[in-house]
C-alpha cells in the first residue's frame, strides 16, 4: 500500500517565525517552530501531524529490532494499582515522581512511570515452566513522571513516549545472552535515527539490579555528563571509576597552621598556596541507621551521591546545627581528633598520601602533614569520587575525556530483585519452584526524537535523517493551481511516491521564501523546486538539505535520479 501524498495544502502544521521565550535549546526551539509539537502545559506536550509522523518513524525502527530479537509487542495499563507497588517495596521508594491518584472506591493507583511491577504479575501466575523460557514482551506507550523540574521541552517531560521491554530467564547466562543481544539491538536503534552515540556503564536508580547500560547521544544539550576514553571505556560520572591521583604535599613533621576565615578548599588552597588537588576535603552526613560518618576525598574532587548513597543506605549531610551538636567546626572538620563515635570513611584514592593538608577539628585552623596511620586511621576505604575528564581509565590507565549526553535509552540486568519480593516463580527441571531471573530495557521514544534534532540542525532548522523524517522528499512547485507548474510538480510527486517514497508537496499559495523557509525549518531531507523558467527549460533543482547543495537535473529524469538518492541514503540507515 502506498503512503499517501503529504499536501502542505491540507496539513495542519502552523509553522512560527520566531523562537518561543521558554524554549531554551535547540530541539525544543525547533520543535515548536516546525509545527512539530505543542504545550500543553509544563513538561506536557501534544504532537501534530508532522511531529506525530516523526514519532511513528522512530517507533517503526524500535519495532523492527524488537521483533527481530525475538521480542514480542504486547499493550500494559498506563494505571496500575497501588498494592503490585506495594509488593515490591517501590511504593515509598520511589519518590514524588510516582503520580498517585485514589478511585472513587478509594482504591490506590500510579500513572505508570515504568512497568516492571505490572510485568511481573501479568506472568506469575501463567509463565510457569523452564520449557516456556526465555520469553522476553516489549509495548511502546504513554509514560508518566511528576518532575520537580520538567525542562528542554521533550527531553525532560511529565509524559513521554517509552519502549519498555521484560525479559524472563532460568538464569544467569541466559539473561545474560538476551541482554547482550537487547544492547546491539539498541546500538543499532540509535544507529538508524541517525545518532552519534557511546553506550557508557551506569547506575541502575530506581528500576534496580547491578548491572547497567546507557545510551547516550552526545549533546552540548545533555543533562548527563560522561567520560570516556579512546580505548573504549565509557560511563556516566555517576558510575563511573577511575585511578584519581592526588597531589602530594610533603614536609618533615604535622604542622598546626592558623587560617583565619578559611572555610572551604577553595580559600585554603589560596591561603596556603598549594593546589586544591594537595588538600583532603571533608564531609559530614549519616545513614539511616544514625551512625555519623566523616568522608574525606581528595580537594579538586566531589562526593558522589550515587555512590555514596550505595555505601550507606538512607545518607543525608548533616544540617549546621546538627553539626554543632556532633561537636563538629564546619570549614575545618578533619580526620584528627575527631569526636569519639565518628566513622571515618575515605576515597581509596587518600591510600597513596601519607601526609594530608586537612581541617584540624578546631575553628580557624587546619593541618599541614597529618600522617595516615599515625596522626589518624581510616575505618574503611572505598571509591567515593565522581570521575572527571583528566582523571585515569581503569582500562588502559590514559587520560579521560568528558563530554555531555542525552539518555536515550537503557538496558537493566534486573535479577531477581522483582521475582523475588512479588512471588514470581517457575519450575525448573528437577520440579523445584525458582525465581525468575529478569532483565529491563528501555527506549525514551520521545527523548530519541529530541536527541534526533538536537544533533542535526543548523541556523535554518531541523536536518532530519531519512530515516525519521515526515516525508523523505518535498517538491516545491514556485506557483499554484497555475497550468505550467502545478501539473509538473503533481506528475513528479505522483511518481516519485508510486515508487516508494515518502513525499510531500508544498501545494499552498505562498510566496516563494516562505515555502523555503518553511521546508528548511521542518527539515526535509530533500527538496525538489519546480519554477515556470526551469519548466520551460525542461529541468528542476534538487536541493540536499543537509548540505545546502543544488543541482538542476532534466525533469524526465528527476524520479529515477531521486530514487536512487534516497535509497542510498536509507542504505546507510539500514532502512
Amino acid at each position: 500500500m502506498l503512503n499517501q501524498i503529504m499536501r502542505m495544502s491540507k496539513i495542519y502544521a502552523p509553522t512560527l517565525k520566531e523562537d518561543p521565550v521558554d524554549a531554551e535549546i535547540a530541539s525544543h526551539k525547533l520543535l515548536l517552530r516546525a509545527a512539530m509539537i505543542r504545550k500543553v502545559a509544563a513538561g506536557v506536550y501534544n504532537f501534530l501531524p508532522l511531529g506525530f509522523a516523526v514519532l511513528q518513524r522512530v517507533e517503526d525502527i524500535i519495532r523492527e529490532e524488537m521483533q527481530a530479537i525475538g521480542s514480542q509487542e504486547i499493550r500494559m495499563s498506563a494505571l496500575q494499582p497501588a498494592e503490585l507497588w506495594h509488593e515490591s517495596g517501590r511504593w515509598n521508594d520511589y519518590g514524588p515522581e510516582l503520580m498517585r491518584l485514589v478511585d472513587r472506591n478509594q482504591h490506590g493507583f500510579c500513572l505508570g512511570p515504568t512497568h516492571e511491577e505490572l510485568i511481573t504479575s501479568l506472568v506469575r501466575d501463567e509463565l510457569r515452566s523452564y520449557k516456556e523460557l526465555p520469553k522476553s514482551l516489549f509495548q511502546i506507550q504513554v509514560k508518566f513522571r511528576d518532575e520537580i523540574r520538567p525542562r528542554f521541552g521533550l527531553l525532560r517531560a511529565k509524559e513521554f513516549v517509552m519502549k519498555d521491554a521484560y525479559s524472563f530467564h532460568p538464569d544467569q547466562a541466559s539473561l545474560q545472552e538476551h541482554y547482550d543481544e537487547m544492547g546491539r539491538a539498541y546500538g543499532r536503534i540509535c544507529d538508524r535515527t541517525g545518532l552519534d552515540y557511546r553506550p557508557v556503564a551506569a547506575d541502575s536508580g530506581q528500576i534496580g539490579g547491578k548491572t547497567s547500560v546507557e545510551y547516550m547521544a552526545l549533546a552540548e544539550a545533555g543533562e548527563a555528563a560522561i567520560v570516556f576514553c579512546e580505548c573504549g571505556y565509557a560511563a556516566d560520572v555517576e558510575a563511573a571509576t577511575a585511578t584519581i591521583k592526588p597531589l602530594v604535599h610533603d614536609v618533615p613533621e604535622i604542622d598546626k597552621i592558623s587560617t583565619p576565615g578559611v572555610g572551604s578548599i577553595a580559600s585554603l588552597s589560596e591561603f596556603l598556596g598549594i593546589p586544591e588537588a594537595a588538600t583532603v576535603k571533608a564531609l559530614i552526613g549519616k545513614g539511616a541507621d544514625e551512625q555519623i560518618v566523616a568522608i574525606f576525598v581528595p580537594g579538586d574532587h566531589d562526593l558522589n551521591n550515587i555512590k555514596i548513597c550505595h555505601l550507606i543506605p538512607g545518607f543525608d549531610f548533616l544540617t549546621d546545627d546538627e553539626l554543632v551538636e556532633a561537636g563538629l567546626h564546619k570549614g575545618s572538620i578533619g580526620p584528627v581528633g575527631l569526636p569519639e563515635g565518628i566513622k571515618v570513611l575515605a576515597d581509596e584514592s587518600l591510600k597513596s598520601v601519607a601526609k594530608w593538608v586537612c581541617g584540624a577539628n578546631e575553628d580557624g585552623f587546619h593541618y599541614v602533614g597529618a600522617k595516615l596511620g599515625a596522626d589518624f586511621q581510616v575505618d574503611e576505604w572505598a571509591d567515593l569520587c565522581n570521575v572527571f575528564a583528566g582523571d585515569f581509565c581503569p582500562e588502559c590507565g590514559k587520560p579521560l575525556d568528558e563530554a555531555r549526553g542525552i539518555e536515550v535509552s537503557q538496558i537493566f540486568q534486573l535479577g531477581t530483585k522483582y521475582s523475588d519480593s512479588m512471588g514470581a516463580t517457575y519450575m525448573d527441571e528437577d520440579g523445584v519452584e525458582r525465581p525468575f531471573v529478569m532483565g529491563c530495557y528501555g527506549v525514551g521514544v520521545t527523548r530519541t526524537l529530541a536527541a534526533v534534532v538536537e544533533q542535526h540542525n543548523d541556523e535554518h532548522g531541523i536536518i532530519w535523517p531519512v530515516s525519521v523524517a515526515p516525508a523523505e522528499v518535498c517538491v516545491v512547485p514556485l506557483a499554484a493551481g497555475d497550468d505550467i507548474v502545478s501539473p509538473v510538480a503533481e506528475q513528479i510527486a505522483t511518481e516519485l511516491n508510486a515508487a516508494g517514497l515518502r513525499v510531500a508537496i508544498d501545494d499552498r499559495n505562498e510566496r516563494a521564501g516562505v515555502k523555503f523557509n518553511d521546508a528548511d525549518l521542518i527539515g526535509w531531507p530533500y527538496q525538489i523546486v519546480v519554477g515556470k523558467r526551469g519548466v520551460n527549460e525542461g529541468i528542476v533543482e534538487i536541493k540536499e538539505r543537509a548540505t545546502g547543495e543544488k543541482s538542476s537535473i532534466a525533469i524526465s529524469e528527476v524520479v529515477a535520479k531521486m530514487v536512487e538518492i534516497v535509497e542510498a541514503e536509507r542504505e546507510k540507515y539500514a532502512f
